[in-house]
Order: C-alpha cells, then structure tokens, then sequence
C-alpha cells in the first residue's frame, strides 16, 4: 500500500488500463474503507452501482459521450443519491419520511460525493488508476434508464477504476493562497487573478487548446467551447426535470 501524502501529492487521472482484472476481494475491501468516511447524521443515504458487464458497459458509454474509459476500464462505480432505501426503512418503522425535497436531494449527494473521495483514494493507495467523469450529472436521466434506479434515487457522479497503462502528465491546480481564505472570504483584485492563473495560462498544454480551438484566451476555451451557457442551461434544465421526476422537488 502506497503513502497517502504521496498518493494526494502525485495524484493524476487515469483514463487508459491495463487487461489485469480486479479481483472482487480488492474491490470490496476499497469500498468497505470508503462507506467510512462522514455522512450526514449516519444515515447513509447512498449507493453504488457496480459495473463490470461489458454489454452494461456498452449501454452506458453513450451517457458518457462514449468516453473510451467507460468500455475499457475493468470497472465503473456509479454513486449515487438515495433516500430510497432510507425511506422505505422509516416507513417500515412506523415513521414517515420528509425527504421529497431539494434540501434531500443535496445532502444525500454530499454524502455520495464524500463516499466517491474517499474511495478514490482507498483505490490508489492500491495502486489502482481512477478517473472521475462528470457527464453523470448531464446526463443522469439516461444513466437512471440503464442501471434501472426506482424513485428517491440520483446518480451524482461516475468513477472507472483499474490497473493504470499510463502515466500521464499531472494537470494544473492554482496556487493554494488562491482558494483559501483566513477567516473571511477575500474577494479578488484584477492583479490577484492575473498571478493566480498565470501559471495555467502559460502551461503548453493550455496554449495549445487556445490554438486549437482559435480563441484568444483560454477564459474563451471555457465558456465558448468546454462549458458553454447553452450546454449549461440544457443540463440545468434536464436535471431539474430528473429531480422531479426522481421525487426531489416537493418544497
């Protein structure tokens, strides 16, 4: 097993695996560590979908945007938001549950979030590459269709995990002086964003997505190309109507 400061220092996403499988003992002990970590008055109010299948796989990588990982990794985690499984267990106990609301929707994908973390971090102290792929929430209503989820159930993020086939270089992450604030939140001057993303704006890499998708900035990258205010409005809109339809917005 790896060091743990030296695993969050190193860290970086893994999108190409090797064919070696995961055994099913690893895999449990990862995910026995991860239902540890906090959660929100001990309820537990999550899931995880395995998925190994290949056809199941198949099914799911368009809801990805056919993302290669999806097929190749040896396994995908689902985590989800659930008050399904608490609910019926208040009402079996003779309580009635409140949790058809937004307020619930948000805890539960906290504490999936959390739960999502930690297993990452338990997979690479393994020595496992995982990859972290937000589509989920864009397209959590296809996911739901495939993994079959009842009612009180939202998938909140997707997690494919194996052996690494690479070693990719580790991305950029803004000086620390940039996200913590002591005491009270500090807003910025014109001059603290100029040294803040210097650093990422000078990157290759970043200048080479500014050249290939002919902006001017890589501020333009993303919002006129990565995370445009259509696609934005789109997804807000379709995982609104998720949330309804899941029972989550009864306020």
């Amino acid at each position: 097993m790896k060091n743990i400061s030296n695993i969050l220092l190193d860290r970086r996403s893994i999108r190409k695996y090797t064919e070696k499988p995961l055994a099913n003992e690893l895999l449990n002990d990862i995910l026995l560590k991860g239902c540890r970590t906090s959660t929100t008055g001990n309820m537990q109010v999550y899931s995880i979908i395995i998925t190994r299948d290949a056809e199941k796989k198949r099914e799911l990588a368009p809801s990805h945007f056919n993302q290669k990982m999806i097929t190749e990794a040896p396994v995908v985690l689902t985590f989800c938001a659930d008050f399904n499984r608490f609910s019926k267990w208040c009402r079996m106990r003779n309580a009635e549950p409140g949790y058809d609301n937004f307020l619930s929707f948000f805890t539960a994908a906290i504490d999936a979030l959390l739960l999502a973390q930690t297993v990452c971090i338990a997979a690479e102290a393994e020595g496992l590459g995982i990859c972290y792929l937000g589509t989920t929430t864009y397209m959590a209503h296809k996911i739901i269709e495939v993994l079959k989820l009842p009612a009180g159930v939202v998938p909140v993020t997707t997690v494919t995990i194996g052996w690494p086939a690479e070693k990719p270089e580790q991305v950029d992450r803004l000086p620390l002086e940039a996200v913590v604030h002591n005491e009270v939140y500090s807003d910025y001057s014109i001059r603290d964003i100029d040294i803040f993303y210097k650093t990422k704006e000078m990157r290759s890499d970043n200048q080479q997505f500014v050249k290939e998708n002919s902006k001017d900035s890589l501020a333009q990258v993303f919002t006129d190309v990565r995370y445009k205010k259509s696609d934005n409005v789109l997804f807000s809109r379709t995982l609104l109507q998720v949330l309804k339809d899941q029972g989550f917005m009864n306020q």
